[in-house]
């Protein structure tokens, strides 16, 4: 494709097709050129259609397809996401455990549209399932209050700068950036935080706030802050509280909630402890569940 000729390659799909696209681009030799200059626009046609709400305020075809007519074209932050030495980009989410169980095996229930996720959740509630894993984390911001002025302070500097984004990562002409900590292979940073998890139902990591219609996962990301948010809850919950909690997101008191650990961080590994399948899951495509280290890269797709 020659860049030059084009504004933006949109996809009329659910969030699946963007994600394709946007890897697409980073297989071409000038992978940092293509991804900064042709802009990756979404008509909502899936269950979840994630990316056309953050973007655009909406899940209604009419409304995004003029957003996109009229809009401007802004950076947002991409993932970086190896195992072993395959490298793949996300621009919504990575997750281990409930969240990707409840998105890769409802498959089946497409037809219900963003319903089926509910049931899926529901499902596995009741089930009470656990994904032990070791989880280490480079943390930006940690702490509900300091969370929440963080995010009223950038979302003040956006303002003060006209309510528009501006590029700060510098992209080449010779493919992707390095990765700043390297892969699953490379020696763990001593500022990184490890812990070991046995009792944890939910690894849920995002770029974005919404994660399907009235599912606000995480209401402090932002687009361009070089932060990815991280969720983490525990699996030794009661039903009644893990429905509860979860009920909570349509609510608003999700990122509240006491069961619910939420931090900003700029990079994680997350090594499961058991051989299970279809509970890793990146941006609507399954991953194989192995250990894998996802990074963001600060405004660097567009």
């Amino acid at each position: 494709m020659d860049i030059d000729r084009y504004d933006t390659v949109m996809a009329c799909s659910g969030d699946g097709t963007p994600h394709e696209i946007i890897n697409g681009l980073a297989k071409r030799p000038d992978a940092g050129v293509a991804l900064s200059k042709v802009a990756v626009s979404h008509i909502p046609c899936g269950s979840g259609n994630a990316m056309a709400l953050n973007l655009y305020g909406s899940n209604r075809v009419g409304v995004v397809a003029l957003a996109i007519i009229k809009g401007v074209t802004s950076p947002m932050d991409l993932v970086s996401v190896t195992q072993g030495p395959r490298r793949t980009l996300s621009f919504l989410s990575q997750s281990l455990g409930m969240v990707a169980e409840t998105d890769l095996g409802t498959e089946h229930m497409r037809w219900m549209g963003s319903t089926r996720f509910e049931v899926g959740v529901l499902q596995r509630i009741f089930q009470k399932t656990s994904y032990p894993c070791d989880l280490a984390v480079k943390v930006e911001v940690e702490g509900k209050d300091a969370i929440k002025s963080y995010y009223k302070r950038k979302m003040k500097d956006i303002s003060d700068t006209s309510s528009e984004l501006t590029r700060t990562t510098e992209v080449g002409d010779i493919g992707l950036p390095e990765l700043k900590y390297g892969t699953v292979e490379d020696k763990l940073p001593e500022d990184w935080e490890l812990v070991s998890h046995d009792n944890i139902s939910n690894v849920y990591c995002g770029n974005m706030q919404f994660m399907s219609p009235g599912a606000n996962f995480f209401p402090a990301a932002l687009p361009a802050d070089g932060c990815m948010d991280l969720i983490t809850i525990p699996s030794d919950i009661s039903w009644y509280t893990g429905i509860q909690t979860f009920l909570s997101i349509e609510s608003g008191g999700f990122f509240d909630s006491p069961h619910v650990n939420y931090r900003k961080i700029s990079g994680f590994r997350v090594t499961p402890a058991t051989k299970r399948t279809d509970t890793s899951a990146s941006t609507a495509r399954r991953c194989r569940l192995s250990p894998s280290r996802p990074r963001s890269t600060r405004g660097w797709g567009e």
